[in-house]
C-alpha cells in the first residue's frame, strides 16, 4: 500500500494559509499561492498566500509604524507577551510537531529530540523573555581626567526582517522572532515555502499572546519574490538569514547600498575527529546518525566529514557502515519511521550528483541509491558512506545536506587539525577523545563556531554562529540578543568647558 499522509492533514484541519500583516489575515494582493507537495509521498497538502512585493512593503511599513511605541514599551510588559508565546507554544506542542512533520517529513518521534521539537521553541522565548530588562550598557572611566562621563546604551536595532529555512521552522521561527521582540525591534518573518505551515500556526499564537499589531509581521511566498521584496526594502533595518552560502552572498549583495545590518547562518562541513581511546561502536553509531536519522542529514551543523586516527580507520569504517541500516524509511507519523526524504526533487537530484561525483573522489562503501516500491514517490535516498575522501574533493568540501558521510584517516593530532580546518566553513566540530587535555588542544585549534567534545548540542542560552563562510553573526545567549541592537557612546561635559 502507497504512503499517504493526507489523513494526518485532514485530522489536523489544515486549512489554506494567509499572510499576516498589521494585526490582520489576508490573502495575497495578487491572488497567487503555492501548493505544498510532502516529501515523503508527493501529496498535496495544502496551500498558502504568496506575498507579493506590494504586500512585503504593507508589512514593513506597519512594522516601521509599530516600533517607538514598541522599543519604549515598559520592559515588565514585553517580558510577559514572550513568555505567553512560550506557554502557547507548550500548549500546542502535539498540533505544532505534527505540522511541522507536514512540512518537512522529520519523523514525528523525533520531535522529542530537544532542537527538533516544540520544547525547544518555547524555552527559546522564555529565555529571551528574561533578557528584556537586562540590555544594559556600561560605564567608561576618562581617558584624559576632563570633567565628563562616559557611558553606553543597547537600543534595539529597528524593522527586523527574518527569514527562515525548512529543516527546523520551529526552533528557528523562535531563534529569530524572540531575541528580536526581547531587543524591542518589530519583525516580518518569511519562512521557507518548502516548510510555512507550521510557522502559519506559530504566527497564530504569536497574536494569540496579544502581540500589539503591526509588532510582528508574516508573509509567505518563495524566495526570488517574496524573500528578494523583505531584503531588498529600504525600511528593513537588519536581515537575519538562516539558509544556504548561496542565497547568504545574495543577501549581502541586496543590502549592501543601503549598508544594511545582517546576521548570517550558512551552513557548514563540520568535522568530527576521532581518536583511538573511545568505544568504537558508540562513535559509528553517533556517526551514521548524523546522516541517516531524523532529517537524514539535512543540517547546518550535521558532522558530515569523519576523520579517523589511521589505527582505527579501518574498524570504523566497516562499523560505521553496518550502522546504515538502522534507518527506517516510511510514513514520518508512523512512531517506527526513524528517517525522512529529502526535502524536495530539487534538492533530490542535487544530492544524487554528489553522489556519483563521490563515487569518483572516494571509494563507496555502503548506500548510493535509493530505496523503491512504496516509497518511490518520495525523495529518499539510502544512508551512504564514502571512504578514502581526499579532503579537497566535492564531498569533503561543499555541503550537500543529505544522507552523505565522508571518511578520512589522520596520522596525528596536528594532522588532524589540519585536515579539519582545511575548509572555507566553520560552523561546529566535535572530537571523540578520552584524553581531556588533547580534548582541549583540538577544541582550541579547530576554527569552528561551537565544538563538542563527546557529544554536541545546541541550547538557547549558548551563542550559535560560524567562523569564516558558515556566516556572520550568532543566535542564542547575550551574545545573540545584542545582535538586535545598535551600541550607543554618550558623553556627558561635567565641568563649565564644553571641550
Amino acid at each position: 500500500m502507497a504512503l499517504t499522509v493526507l489523513p494526518e492533514r485532514d485530522k489536523l484541519g489544515l486549512t489554506h494559509g494567509r499572510l499576516y500583516i498589521d494585526g490582520e489575515w489576508v490573502d495575497g494582493s495578487d491572488g497567487d499561492t503555492w501548493t505544498h507537495l510532502h516529501p515523503a509521498t508527493g501529496e498535496d497538502v495544502g496551500t498558502f498566500a504568496v506575498a507579493s512585493a506590494a504586500d512585503v512593503d504593507r508589512a514593513a511599513n506597519a512594522a516601521a509604524r509599530a516600533f517607538d511605541d514598541w522599543a519604549t514599551m515598559r520592559a515588565r510588559e514585553r517580558s510577559r507577551l514572550l513568555r505567553r508565546i512560550g506557554d502557547l507554544i507548550l500548549d500546542n506542542a502535539d498540533e505544532l510537531n505534527r505540522l511541522q512533520t507536514l512540512d518537512n517529513s522529520v519523523p514525528l518521534g523525533f520531535s522529542g529530540i530537544y532542537q527538533l521539537g516544540a520544547q525547544m521553541a518555547a524555552d527559546i522565548f522564555d529565555h529571551h523573555a528574561g533578557w528584556v530588562d537586562k540590555l544594559t550598557g556600561e560605564t567608561i572611566p576618562t581617558y584624559t581626567g576632563a570633567e565628563f562621563f562616559f557611558m553606553t546604551l543597547r537600543q534595539p536595532v529597528g524593522v527586523v526582517g527574518a527569514i527562515i529555512p525548512w529543516n527546523a521552522p520551529l526552533m528557528l521561527f523562535a531563534n529569530k522572532v524572540a531575541p528580536a521582540l526581547a531587543a524591542g525591534c518589530t519583525v516580518v518573518l518569511k519562512p521557507s515555502e518548502y516548510a510555512s505551515f507550521a510557522a502559519i500556526r506559530l504566527a497564530q499564537l504569536v497574536e494569540e499572546a496579544g502581540t500589539p499589531k503591526g509588532v510582528f509581521n508574516f508573509v509567505t511566498g518563495p524566495g526570488p519574490t517574496t524573500g528578494q521584496a523583505l531584503i531588498d526594502h529600504p525600511k528593513i533595518d537588519k536581515i537575519t538569514f538562516t539558509g544556504s552560502r548561496g542565497v547568504g552572498i545574495r543577501v549581502l549583495h541586496a543590502t549592501a547600498d543601503r549598508i544594511g545590518r545582517t546576521s548570517l547562518e550558512l551552513g557548514g562541513k563540520s568535522p568530527s575527529i576521532v581518536f583511538p581511546d573511545v568505544d568504537l561502536d558508540a562513535v559509528a553509531m553517533t556517526s551514521m546518525g548524523m546522516v541517516s536519522m531524523g532529517l537524514s542529514g539535512q543540517g547546518c551543523v550535521c558532522h558530515t566529514r569523519v576523520l579517523v586516527h589511521e589505527s582505527i580507520y579501518d574498524d570504523l569504517v566497516n562499523k560505521t557502515a553496518a550502522m546504515a541500516s538502522m534507518a527506517t524509511f516510511g510514513n514520518p507519523f508512523d512512531p517506527a519511521t526513524t528517517s525522512a526524504p529529502l526535502i524536495n526533487a530539487r534538492q533530490l537530484e542535487r544530492v544524487l550528483g554528489y553522489i556519483d561525483q563521490g563515487k569518483i573522489d572516494g571509494r563507496l562503501v555502503v548506500g548510493g541509491d535509493r530505496p523503491g516500491g512504496d516509497l518511490a514517490a518520495g525523495n529518499f535516498v539510502n544512508p551512504t558512506l564514502f571512504a578514502d575522501v581526499d579532503n579537497n574533493a566535492a564531498i569533503a568540501q561543499e555541503e550537500i545536506f543529505g544522507p552523505v558521510l565522508a571518511m578520512l584517516p589522520f596520522k596525528d593530532e596536528a594532522d588532524a587539525i589540519r585536515l579539519a580546518n582545511e575548509t572555507s566553513y566553520g560552523l561546529g566540530a566535535s572530537v571523540q577523545t578520552g584524553d581531556v587535555k588533547r580534548a582541549l588542544r583540538v577544541a582550541k585549534a579547530v576554527r569552528s563556531g561551537s565544538f563538542g567534545v563527546n557529544g554536541y548540542t545546541v541550547m538557547p542560552n549558548a551563542p550559535f554562529g560560524g567562523y569564516q563562510q558558515s556566516g556572520l553573526g550568532r543566535e542564542g545567549g547575550r551574545a545573540g540578543i545584542e545582535e538586535f541592537t545598535e551600541l550607543k557612546t554618550v558623553c556627558i561635559a561635567l565641568g563649565d568647558s564644553p571641550v
